[in-house]
């Protein structure tokens, strides 16, 4: 059953961490450090529902921390950070505490906590806390942002266990043969996408419902080696009795115990994480820099003054102090670290107190491997942008600006170039919402000529709250983009953004046209359909606009930046499919859970919506009859005639009709297919009929007492009222006494019924009735006139669409699925996990989405004009392992034509003749020819051909003197200020893949 409002507000995030997720609001948890690292860690606790998150700092706010603390207002500035940041995160979410410590770290105020997290801590207090935390088994973390670099450290004791180290559900295949042999060799049914088994090498399985070779039902789990995508070894099947049919193969997760050594000692012997071993190097360089900080911040009370090269040179002098045992210092990285270390980037801070508070959930759910033990995080390329290495100290020197974190890094200059940034963010849902926030503490757009439009059709739901940051429960039902543009002039009153609740797709080019786009100066993506995305990613590549396209699955996340003529176009997203199956399949061979849940939404389509639609329009339309299709007519007939007769009077008619359906669904329909198909039937000599893909199935006897039967009589009988406006009881022990007084009827065989046993048979369209249709029709025709006035009003019926928010819907829903999965042997899934299916809902998780904040690093770059590959990065987020991975994006494809063109490239045409008028396509194909010597023998707007060389003398010459739009203006449609062609040459195969660049002809 349903969990209540935590369940609709924290569901997607139990789906990414699972039953520990229940372990959060019991927790402690300490963030000391309350600027931008601290702040962030801190709002992804606390929206994650964290029982106690306790906030320490000794600091009082100042201006320069409102480039990265989100949490403080104007008038906060002069008070100590924990009490004014405690104020914002109490309202975020009202069932965590969150308290203001501004006391000493003491041991007994230490020993409380779960987990630790030190950000913007001296050296010397980090070893201190590390030692204690270490010997008291308390999770510790070290979070550090520096300029544009950041450091993570993670401590969670010597013996540390992982419950579930993995991503996802267990995985699970059917069996469809299994080998007696050393080894034995198990066959697994391939998929409807073809896609295998899915398991790994070393990965521990269990085997169930094995007829046949029965022993290894009740065998240990045992390690398999794949084979290949349809076959895994397993151990010694020799002295097994020989396989029959059926059976499932089970992932297992066993816990993982990893063990870490306290910082003091990380610190000499550092264990860090990377992607690639080519990048330890500068992951090393890092580690001493951080420490060479340390140091200098030790020994001369502040940070190295941005850009000051005796500073930076200090600093590098003592990492060389520091030795390098496993390699080289890189001091290039060094110096460049320490000449902005002393600035303070949002992004930088976002990214890596997102990261850090993942580490704390994983401390606390015990879901996913930790870091071991370092991870460092750069954007170090932005000091490669042409012109940034000229920057002075003078340039970078602080002005009493809430953006001198900023200054310190990219100078006073560019501050002014972000101000005048013109933004399109199109979603604000959870990834809109950080880019938002990071937007307004960069203050894009907050200058003259700036301009941020954000535009979201959506609504601010419940289940929102746990990952939005920008939402609270009171925004509940209003307009997204209206409550985020808000929110950006709260954090930052100069920014210029305006709100839209439009969708960006073909029904609103009138108002994100082309013009629109082309004096954007970036556009970021937040959308979570591929459709939206890709009609996005063309607009961005016909207008030349600069994208960033941000998405996030349950722990994992990507950035892909779209620069102009730098890098490859996204190109449209793999299609994963509509998640539909064959029917055959659904109805009468399932073999997983997502056959049952896909068949039970179905039931719930059929039983509480169709039906209702179909009757209501039958008792309004009197040609209802005459307009049904033949080949369904006769379904929909027989299902108005049911749905009229067994009208309820009352809730007990409803539970018994609710347990009448259930007989039929779980009784007699199986009863029904092992009549034509008996377990031992054969479907040829020697090949037994249920093996493979489909599993012998058997009929369940109805039980008052079983929990899942009564749930779904419960489900059934109240959305049957709901649909026929019967008053509802939700008294379980009055049902329960319905049942009990029931006498089922008997199974009735239907003589003569064909099972389709393939997709093709069951699209075939059997032959119409004729006789019986013609009798229901006169039925229902006699049956209308008979229902007048009042009593006709009161047939109608109320359509119930699924909602999967709506828990009475799950319910049915996960009951429906669950009896069948019984019916077939197939394993159950809960209540979430059923929804999570049906309802195709995305996991999600705060921690993920605000590390998506590594986009707006980009747009640092775009800001600046950067015009060299190697300055961008693409970006993926992982849970385990390191778990940021950024990369150089590939360059554009080029192409022969003639000469050598790039996918960016196109022909660009001012098509106004001497006259001031539009030109004719005879100037066209002139232009063409004498510009590029390629003769044309087809120009195509679109679909709409211009000119065809293949045609007659008479119409070449037609086609040849009309202007360029004169097609577009008879037919009725806006006349565009921009025209894009497609030509065929000479020589060239209309069909050829490889054409010429586009050709964009602007008219006057």
């Amino acid at each position: 059953m349903a969990g209540g409002g935590a369940e609709a507000r924290y569901s997607r995030q139990w789906y990414v961490l699972g039953g520990g997720a229940r372990r959060l609001a019991g927790a402690q948890v300490l963030v000391s450090g309350l600027r931008g690292t601290g702040a962030q860690v801190a709002a992804a606790l606390v929206l994650a529902g964290t029982g106690r998150v306790v906030l320490h700092d000794h600091g009082t706010a100042c201006t320069a921390d409102r480039s990265q603390q989100f949490l403080l207002g104007e008038s906060d500035i002069g008070q100590n950070r924990a009490e004014a940041s405690q104020r914002a995160l109490a309202e975020l979410n009202p069932s965590v505490t969150v308290v203001a410590h501004t006391g000493e770290l003491s041991e007994d105020f230490l020993a409380s906590f779960q987990v630790v997290v030190l950000t913007e801590s001296p050296l010397e207090e980090q070893l201190r806390v590390g030692d204690f935390c270490h010997a008291k088994s308390i999770c510790f973390i070290v979070a550090d942002a520096k300029g544009l670099a950041g450091q993570l450290f993670c401590d969670f004791g010597e013996h540390f266990t992982v419950d579930d180290p993995a991503e996802g559900d267990p995985l699970h295949a059917a069996v469809q043969h299994i080998s007696q042999g050393n080894p034995g060799v198990v066959t697994c049914v391939g998929t409807e996408d073809s896609r295998g088994h899915r398991f790994c090498n070393g990965d521990l399985v269990t085997f169930s419902r094995v007829e046949g070779m029965t022993e290894l039902n009740s065998q240990a789990p045992i390690p398999v080696r794949v084979l290949d995508a349809f076959k895994l070894e397993i151990g010694n099947t020799s002295s097994f009795s020989p396989y029959l049919r059926g059976g499932l193969v089970s992932q297992v997760r066993l816990p993982h115990t990893c063990s870490y050594e306290p910082l003091r000692w990380a610190l000499v012997e550092p264990k860090i994480q990377v992607a690639n071993p080519k990048e330890l190097p500068r992951s090393r360089s890092l580690h001493a820099a951080f420490q060479a900080l340390h140091s200098f911040r030790r020994e001369r009370g502040h940070l190295p003054r941005p850009r000051a090269p005796v500073d930076a040179e200090q600093v590098l002098e003592l990492a060389r102090r520091l030795g390098m045992p496993e390699g080289p210092l890189d001091e290039d990285i060094v110096r460049a670290f320490a000449s902005v270390s002393a600035g303070d980037l949002c992004p930088v801070a976002a990214v890596v107190g997102a990261l850090a508070a993942q580490e704390v959930l994983k401390a606390i759910t015990r879901k996913f491997l930790p870091l071991d033990q370092w991870l460092y995080i750069d954007a170090l390329e932005c000091l490669a942008l042409e012109g940034a290495a000229q920057l002075t100290e003078e340039d970078c020197a602080p002005r009493g600006s809430r953006y001198d974190g900023q200054i310190a890094v990219f100078g006073a200059t560019f501050q002014e170039w972000l101000a005048q940034q013109k933004y399109l963010v199109v979603g604000a849902g959870a990834i809109g919402c950080e880019l938002l926030k990071n937007f307004a503490m960069m203050g894009l757009a907050a200058g003259p000529g700036g301009d941020l439009t954000v535009t979201d059709m959506d609504t601010v739901a419940l289940s929102n709250l746990h990952r939005q940051l920008l939402y609270r429960s009171a925004d509940i039902s209003k307009p997204k983009a209206v409550v985020a543009a808000a929110a950006v002039r709260r954090l930052n009153p100069d920014v210029r953004v305006t709100a839209h609740q439009n969708q960006v797709g073909p029904a609103t080019e009138l108002l994100y046209g082309d013009d629109f786009f082309r004096r954007l100066d970036g556009v970021a993506s937040a959308l979570d359909t591929l459709e939206a995305r890709n009609y996005l990613e063309s607009r961005c590549v016909r207008c030349l606009t600069p994208l960033l396209d941000s998405g996030t699955e349950g722990p994992r996340g990507n950035v892909l930046p779209m620069v102009p003529h730098l890098t490859k176009p996204l190109g449209p997203a793999g299609d994963p499919g509509d998640g539909t199956f064959p029917l055959c399949t659904l109805r009468y061979f399932p073999q997983t859970i997502q056959h049952t849940l896909q068949w039970a939404r179905s039931e719930f389509e059929r039983l509480f919506q169709l039906s209702a639609e179909h009757v209501n329009r039958f008792m309004e339309d009197p040609a209802f009859l005459e307009q049904l299709p033949a080949g369904t007519a006769l379904e929909v007939l027989e299902q108005v005639r049911d749905s009229l007769w067994e009208r309820p009077r009352d809730w007990q008619d409803c539970v018994r009709w609710a347990c009448r359906r259930w007989q039929s669904c779980y009784h007699d329909a199986i009863a029904q297919l092992l009549l034509n198909f008996p377990p031992e039937h054969e479907s040829s000599p020697g090949v037994p009929f249920w093996s493979g893909d489909r599993s012998c199935p058997h009929p369940l006897t109805f039980d008052p007492n079983n929990n899942t039967h009564l749930g779904y009589v419960l489900a059934a009988a109240h959305l049957f009222a709901q649909a026929h406006k019967v008053p509802p009881c939700s008294d379980r022990a009055v049902a329960q006494t319905i049942l009990r007084s029931m006498d089922l009827p008997p199974f009735v065989p239907q003589e003569g019924l064909q099972i389709p046993l393939t997709e093709e048979q069951e699209e075939a369209q059997a032959p119409v009735d004729h006789g019986r249709l013609a009798e229901l029709t006169q039925e229902l025709a006699q049956r209308r006139q008979e229902l007048a006035g009042d009593e006709a009003v009161a047939v109608l019926m109320e359509p119930i669409y699924f909602e999967k928010d709506d828990d009475l819907h799950v319910d049915f829903i996960t009951a429906a699925s669950n009896l069948r999965a019984e019916n077939y042997g197939i394993p159950p899934a809960d209540w979430l996990t059923s929804k999570r299916i049906t309802g195709r809902i995305v996991p999600a998780i705060i921690t993920t989405t605000a590390a998506v904040a590594v986009a707006c690093l980009e747009v640092y770059k775009l800001a600046w004009g950067g015009r060299d590959l190697s300055c961008y990065r693409q970006s993926n987020l992982f849970p385990s392992g390191c778990p940021l991975l950024r990369f150089q994006p590939p360059p554009p494809p080029t192409y022969r034509y003639g000469e050598e063109w790039s996918c960016w490239d196109r022909l660009e045409l001012r098509a106004v003749g001497a006259d001031g008028q539009e030109i004719t396509v005879q100037e066209v194909l002139d232009w063409l020819q004498r510009t590029y010597s390629w003769t044309v023998t087809m120009l195509l707007r679109g679909h709409t051909v211009l000119y065809d060389s293949s045609e007659d003398e008479e119409t070449r010459t037609q086609q040849r003197a009309q202007r360029l739009s004169e097609n577009l203006e008879e037919a009725g449609e806006p006349r565009p200020r921009e025209l894009e062609l497609i030509y065929v040459c000479e020589g060239e195969d209309a069909e050829a893949e490889d054409t010429g660049p586009p050709l964009f002809c602007s008219l006057p």
